[in-house]
């Protein structure tokens, strides 16, 4: 769908011309040479698009949302070229063109949505997957309920393993003899995913091997699940899994290309935002009176444990925490002030952690950080809970994006699952399609509190 899209998106520009010039070559005479300026208009439509959540692929998207998020990602598209207009006036584009291209993508993106969300069939794009096991460790696949959470695999046969106490017999078959490799080959499976119970001289080896030979992937249970939840369950993890894993690799070069995104990143967003931050000081003035304190310093557990102050626009009355005993937030907090309100559901109050990642003690990624008396409390409770502080905290990150905002122990574990995710797997690519994604987040008030 994105490739057609961005298709769309580049010939807006040629049909534009076409219908306001009347011919190639009279366009060309007015706007030069055409290819560049569509490659840039669908580059950073493509780029909209993605930060409005519309290539997500396991979200549930209706019809009418994906109208929606259409037209506030080509509104952005828009502000963010002409911006780019008129800082190199040489890449601008008529009025009259643009206004034709923006119509023509338009109807011709809300069609291929159409298209798409009426008569390709999902199926086609899903892994057939064969479970061996039946037991406590396989009923991790048969939680995965959603049926947008499960548009990456289609269960076409489940095998019983020698050992399993079958928990849901269901159409759990029995292999009465046969290889798994043959009842693979027969169902269709295009992977196995070993989710035994108990592999110790069990596992048959000679048989997956078999199946490995056929073309058929076999993948372990913890790898399954990280590629189709984006998180890593901690209840299946061992430390042998994680020492022996792939990811969790942290070279000088990464960690130096890191730092620069975040300065980089951070230095644009004070450029951008500073009238903004400002409006918002003048806006908790007026509330709290002149003599409020704006900026909120709360002691937080940063990389390596070590604690830090993160500063935020103070969205809570002063005497929140009057007793000195920390509390969760909660939803419809009575704490929270009417200017505090606006700040959390748009995001606003975390402006001032810029300050903190220019200053190396947080980046824009990574695990949010969280207050020392929580960290304690988790990590006596949360098994692997202090490997979330190998990296710096961030303003935005994999769990913010994925879950909602945490306020209890079982939210700590959904979210730690999420940040072991992104530690894993960081990159720089990660990083900005999080950052990208967060824009989301801030549009439709994602998760706030």
């Amino acid at each position: 769908m994105a490739v057609i899209e961005v298709a769309v998106l580049f010939s807006s520009v040629y049909v534009a011309g076409l219908i306001v010039f009347g011919s190639l070559a009279e366009c060309i005479q007015f706007l030069g040479p055409v290819a560049p300026k569509a490659a840039l208009v669908a580059l950073v439509a493509l780029v909209s698009m993605i930060a409005v959540g519309l290539y997500q692929f396991h979200q549930r998207l209706y019809f009418g949302e994906a109208v929606v998020r259409l037209i506030v990602g080509l509104t952005i598209a828009c502000l963010g070229l002409a911006i780019l207009f008129y800082a190199y006036p040489p890449l601008m584009i008529t009025r009259d063109v643009a206004s034709v291209a923006i119509g023509y993508s338009l109807l011709l993106l809300l069609g291929v949505r159409y298209v798409f969300v009426r008569t390709v069939d999902e199926h086609v794009f899903r892994r057939r997957t064969l479970i061996f096991g039946a037991g406590e460790r396989a009923m991790s696949i048969s939680a995965i309920r959603r049926r947008a959470d499960r548009r990456g695999f289609k269960v076409v046969a489940q095998v019983a393993a020698m050992g399993d106490t079958v928990v849901e017999a269901g159409d759990v078959i029995q292999s009465n003899g046969q290889s798994i490799a043959d009842i693979a080959v027969e169902s269709g499976a295009e992977e196995i995913v070993v989710a035994m119970d108990d592999r110790r001289g069990k596992l048959p080896i000679r048989d997956l091997l078999d199946a490995k030979l056929k073309g058929i992937d076999v993948i372990d249970l913890l790898e399954f699940l990280e590629r189709e939840t984006g998180k890593i369950p901690i209840d299946l993890v061992s430390p042998g899994w994680l020492i022996f894993s792939p990811g969790f690799r942290r070279s000088k070069l990464s960690r130096l290309a890191k730092r620069a995104m975040d300065t980089v990143v951070s230095g644009l967003l004070l450029g951008v935002s500073l009238p903004i931050m400002i409006l918002v000081v003048l806006a908790i003035k007026i509330e709290n009176g002149l003599s409020a304190s704006v900026i909120y310093r709360q002691c937080r557990v940063g990389q390596g444990g070590v604690p830090f102050d993160v500063l935020k626009f103070r969205s809570m009355s002063e005497d929140a925490e009057a007793d000195g005993v920390a509390v969760w937030a909660s939803e419809n907090d009575s704490r929270v002030t009417r200017v505090g309100n606006f700040l959390r559901n748009s995001r606003l109050d975390e402006l001032p952690q810029v300050f903190n990642v220019l200053r190396g003690q947080m980046s824009i990624v990574g695990p949010r950080p969280e207050r020392p008396v929580f960290v304690e409390e988790l990590q006596e409770k949360i098994p692997y809970y202090s490997e979330r502080h190998v990296m710096k905290p961030g303003v935005t990150g994999w769990a913010q994006l994925k879950y909602s905002y945490g306020a209890s122990e079982e939210d700590a574990v959904e979210k730690l699952q999420f940040d072991l995710y992104y530690i894993k797997n960081q990159t720089l690519l990660l990083d900005a399609l999080i950052v990208l994604q967060t824009v989301e987040v801030v549009l439709w008030g994602k998760g706030a509190r």
